[in-house]
């Protein structure tokens, strides 16, 4: 007896795909005979493949078994950010030329937007994922890291330029807005005690303003000591806009606590730069008594233009939001409820002081104490003496407030055939993306507090890299918008909706929130928690299991249906 021999063959078929055969041989007499055994046409190659080594005879192991992994670190998310970063050509913007400090600086902004984190654990961490080694800066120490901090500062107005001559031209809407974190220590003379914005009370601050194109975009930042008050910064972003991006007509556009009457009489000095703002409460109830603004304009209509002697060569546009007015209701009455009672509780402690009555300086500094911290005072007769308190609502001052209750004006320099009624209103209503890009920053996203530098010159630095990581993530957010909480059309719908009227979510992004997944079939995420998903596709070194001694490589795992469409939205 003597072994067959078997083997695959691969037979033409005509104009059809050839048959693969498993076949068998043998000699007979001066003739060679054949046999098919089975069609295996229909056998993927990488089996066939298998099939064949096996009948030469090879020892076929498990890849399982033949390697081992050596070690696994999460990739997908690193790929997502670098990738994205580079896309943008950030890298050419912070520099032309790859350097040691580029890649420190890239190597943190990614980090940033990964798991923002001090320097000292940003060192630790890259190392946890393939961060480190896809920039190549695996030995770097915190030093290197603070140092290339310093090499960023020294870059910050070219890179600020670089990005104005992408997103801003002539005669575009630029937002502007100031916010302050609060900061951890004594050492630095940015840190004063000023307005604060995150309720921690007794800390220092420091302020900063960002500048962004129309659509939130951050082009540049500027930072401040604490006590600077925001109008004060207005003047530094007229010359930036015309000295260093040289643009001679853009439209600023800032809040009425940014844009108060000096620095607009500052910006008419500047032709060319127009604004767009809106007036203080105040102003609207002059603008009523002058007989400028009558209230009758909104029995039929929400949207109207008038015109103010006050108000030389502005055009003034009247709002009124129903919604609105109905909120300012609700919490007027709340907080005159609340100081009412904490001022009936004072007048019982003073009744009840017979035998040592409570001097008037005291019983001030208890109601002061009331007033300032619900702020409708203005609103409450008051008369304080030793012993004696005795307070009463001002019911006409409380309708006279309320009769303004849902009304805003907008003031602007624009003609009207550069810019109508409608796009001023939605020009001013951008804002909100400014105050969007100070909740990543100061949120869970990137965390630009709290502020633990030392030095006049790192503070500034840190808040830049949290700019641009923000640049970053403003990217990626737009586009995962389809895979996110994120209404996709809410962009092109702001451009034609009604500027006043509450924002409705439009019926794809209900329907995506009612159903936790896209209309692909895909799950529904936050941005954190796609980032998440992403950070399962790992990168694992493997290693001939019998020779320790024996190269390693690496290996990806394969992408989720989710990865790839992630990555596809990305442009990756």
């Amino acid at each position: 007896m003597y072994d067959v021999p078997m083997y695959i063959e691969t037979v033409p078929n005509r104009g059809s795909p050839p048959a693969i055969l498993l076949r068998e041989s043998w000699r007979d007499g001066k003739s060679i005979r054949k046999r098919t055994l089975a069609n295996l046409s229909e056998w993927p190659d990488q089996k066939l493949d298998a099939l064949r080594r096996l009948l030469r005879g090879e020892i076929l192991v498990p890849a399982g078994e033949l390697f081992s992994t050596v070690r696994s670190r999460p990739h997908g998310h690193v790929e997502a950010v670098l990738g994205t970063l580079r896309r943008l050509g950030l890298e050419s913007v912070i520099a032309s030329k790859r350097c040691r400090e580029r890649d420190l600086v890239v190597g943190m902004l990614v980090q940033r937007v990964l798991d923002p984190c001090s320097k000292l654990a940003t060192t630790r961490l890259w190392h946890t994922t393939s961060l480190a080694e896809e920039l190549a800066v695996q030995q770097a120490e915190v030093k290197e890291l603070y140092d290339a901090m310093d090499w960023l500062l020294t870059r910050q107005e070219r890179i600020q330029k670089k990005l104005a001559r992408r997103h801003l031209s002539e005669g575009a809407l630029v937002l502007y807005d100031v916010t302050s974190s609060y900061y951890e220590g004594r050492t630095c003379p940015l840190a004063q005690f000023g307005h604060d914005r995150d309720g921690k009370s007794g800390l220092p601050i420091i302020v900063y303003g960002v500048l962004t194109d129309a659509a939130g975009r951050p082009v540049a930042v500027d930072v401040y000591p604490g006590n600077t008050g925001d109008p004060t910064t207005v003047a530094d972003q007229l010359d930036r806009l015309r000295q260093k991006f040289q643009l001679s007509q853009v439209v600023l556009v800032g809040d009425r606590g940014m844009l108060t009457q000096p620095q607009i009489d500052k910006l008419k000095t500047y032709p060319g730069l127009g604004w767009i703002s809106a007036l203080t409460s105040g102003a609207i109830r002059a603008l009523v008594q002058a007989g400028s603004l009558q209230l009758s304009l909104f029995d039929e209509k929400h949207l109207a233009e008038i015109l103010s002697p006050e108000y030389p060569g502005e055009r003034l546009i009247v709002c009124y939001n129903p919604l609105l007015a109905e909120e300012r209701r609700r919490k007027r009455g709340e907080l005159l409820a609340a100081t009412e009672k904490g001022l009936a509780g004072i007048a019982k402690e003073v009744v009840s002081r017979t035998k040592k009555p409570l001097p008037e300086a005291e019983i001030g500094i208890k109601v002061g104490r009331v007033l300032s911290r619900y702020k409708v005072g203005k609103h409450f007769e008051r008369t304080i003496g030793d012993g004696l308190f005795r307070w009463a609502r001002r019911a006409e001052s409380v309708e006279q407030e309320a009769r303004l209750d849902g009304i805003y004006v907008i003031r602007t320099s624009e003609p009207q055939e550069r810019l109508s009624t409608e796009d001023t209103v939605r020009g001013y209503k951008k804002l909100a993306q400014v105050e969007r890009a100070f909740r990543c920053l100061k949120g869970l996203d990137l965390l630009v507090r709290p502020i633990c530098h030392r030095t006049e010159e790192r503070v500034p630095a840190h808040i830049f890299l949290c700019l641009l990581a923000y640049y970053v993530e403003w990217h990626m957010r737009k586009a995962w918008a389809p895979l996110l909480f994120e209404d996709e059309e809410l962009d092109e719908e702001r451009k034609v909706r009604d500027p006043v009227a509450p924002a409705k979510p439009s019926k794809s992004v209900r329907q995506k929130k009612a159903a936790r997944m896209t209309a692909d079939g895909l799950p529904v995420h936050s941005f954190r928690t796609l980032l998440a998903d992403l950070a399962t596709r790992c990168r694992n070194t493997r290693q001939i299991k019998s020779d320790q001694t024996s190269p390693t490589f690496d290996e990806v795992t394969e992408s989720s249906p989710l990865q790839k469409r992630a990555y596809e939205l990305l442009g990756l």
